[in-house]
């Protein structure tokens, strides 16, 4: 089969398409012809070498959320998997780049036939993560809930529920005129480009005399920084990520002062209630049931993972971004 393989540590071109044998089951495991692979920020973090856990071990193939059929079961495995639509998440185990991987049995989920591989994907770990941000922001219909990065992966999912389902007033950020358009389709009133000097005054514009209540944030930096500064009193941030590198300096004196909460969706405060397949079976039902409609950039072929992994870190890209054999 074909997959990416890594022997170092580094820049995207690091990422090679190669022959390897095919994977075969152990105990308890299924091998997935694989449809759609994901390909998340942390991906390009860990392929420089950055570090979320133990190092992997070298050479390795990224990836770690799955989508196919099954086409081999190991032994134990119930016969009733084989030809089946599936999509995982590989946990802190690689091997998503590829036409093939091997999963344990007890890490998959069913895919409804209205749903398609790249949603799936979009689903099992983007969704999941989504979910946490929700549990943890409590939003109402009488929230302003302002969303950076809205157009990514996991911020167009925040944007659809915090609207459409909540009923919460949605200020969409995000980055270009493209990808502001699309937070507005999305239903975000106002949407506003973050890269646009002044841009928290143009929020501070149209909402008049309402403020923003809530901040979930994916991007850090200096735009937290900013989304921070629009916070009425009582308000809450809740941080999924810092795509710009910097978490963001907040004066933590002048959040307290203010009543202003901070949560983030890793760590203790963010673990979730009946653990992680019970987030990605509610979020694969949410997909199934249109509660979200994951936001999908065009897929990239399996051979131009590192032109993805380039897209994705010069923030080029709109919405999940997977890769596909």
């Amino acid at each position: 089969m074909k997959a990416i393989r890594q022997y170092e540590f580094g820049p995207a071109a690091n990422l090679r398409y190669e022959d390897v044998p095919d994977p075969e089951p152990a105990q308890g495991q299924v091998r997935v012809a694989i449809e759609a692979a994901g390909v998340h920020l942390i991906d390009t973090k860990i392929r420089q070498g950055v570090s979320y856990g133990p190092p992997p071990q070298l050479p390795m193939t990224p990836g770690r959320e799955i989508a196919g059929r099954v086409e081999a079961l190991g032994a134990g495995v119930d016969r009733a998997w084989l030809g089946k639509r599936v999509v995982g998440h590989l946990g802190m185990a690689s091997g998503g780049y590829a036409e093939q991987a091997v999963i344990a049995v007890s890490s998959l989920h069913e895919i409804a036939e209205q749903v398609s591989p790249s949603a799936a994907v979009a689903s099992i770990g983007t969704g999941r993560t989504a979910l946490v941000a929700l549990d943890l922001a409590k939003l109402t219909e009488d929230d302003v809930v302002l969303v950076t990065a809205a157009a990514s992966g996991m911020g167009n999912l925040l944007v659809q529920v915090a609207g459409r389902h909540l009923g919460a007033t949605v200020v969409g950020v995000a980055g270009g005129a493209d990808k502001v358009a699309r937070v507005r389709d999305l239903g975000a009133d106002p949407a506003v480009d973050y890269t646009e000097p002044g841009w928290p005054e143009l929020v501070r514009e149209a909402l008049g005399d309402r403020e923003v209540s809530v901040v979930m944030d994916g991007v850090g930096g200096g735009a937290l920084e900013d989304a921070a500064e629009l916070l009425g009193r009582s308000g809450r941030i809740v941080s999924f990520g810092w795509a710009s590198g910097q978490p963001g300096a907040l004066d933590e004196s002048d959040l307290n002062e203010r009543g202003i909460e901070q949560s983030w969706v890793v760590g203790p405060s963010a673990a979730p209630v009946g653990g992680l397949r019970e987030l990605e079976t509610r979020s694969l039902a949410a997909t199934t049931n249109g509660v979200w409609v994951p936001l999908l950039n065009p897929p990239y072929k399996l051979a131009e993972a590192a032109a993805a992994h380039t897209a994705m870190e010069s923030r080029g890209t709109i919405g999940k971004v997977v890769l596909i054999p």
